[in-house]
């Protein structure tokens, strides 16, 4: 059997247009591609240089996601500062959309905070992961 490589993760969300922008702003994702019209209108998102490896897609028309406090379940993007995480935190904080205030945990996990989306994912923001920019050598 071949290995099979992880390309993309995809989230329905309720206003298409609301989630592109906080992944643009929030995220510095770049939309990559689209298709299709109205409520059949899908789009995916990169972050730079990852437009052939890994894409999030975001398809338009669901209700809102609700999920526990404690529930851990999320998705992650590294920083290439430990100062970037202290500032998405005062933003989102700001914005009301802090879901967990800036930690620092043992190694692998690094310093990080979430932010919940316009749809209610919880969007981790992390410093010091052996992954991505920031990560440790």
């Amino acid at each position: 059997m071949s290995v099979a490589g992880f390309t993309h993760c995809a989230l329905h969300v309720s206003d298409l247009e609301v989630s592109i922008g906080f992944y643009q702003d929030y995220c510095g994702m770049e939309l990559v591609l689209e298709h299709g019209k109205g409520v059949e209108r899908t789009v995916w998102l990169a972050s730079p240089g990852t437009e052939k490896s890994f894409v999030l897609v975001l398809l338009g028309g669901a209700h809102k996601h609700r999920r526990p406090q404690d529930d851990m379940t999320h998705y992650g993007f590294a920083v290439a500062a430990r100062d970037d995480i202290d500032a998405i935190a005062a933003r989102a904080r700001q914005e009301g959309r802090l879901h967990w205030e800036p930690k620092e945990f043992a190694p692998p996990t690094g310093y990080l905070c979430a932010v919940t989306d316009p749809d209610g994912f919880i969007i981790e923001f992390s410093y010091g992961q052996p992954l991505g920019p920031g990560a440790e050598g």
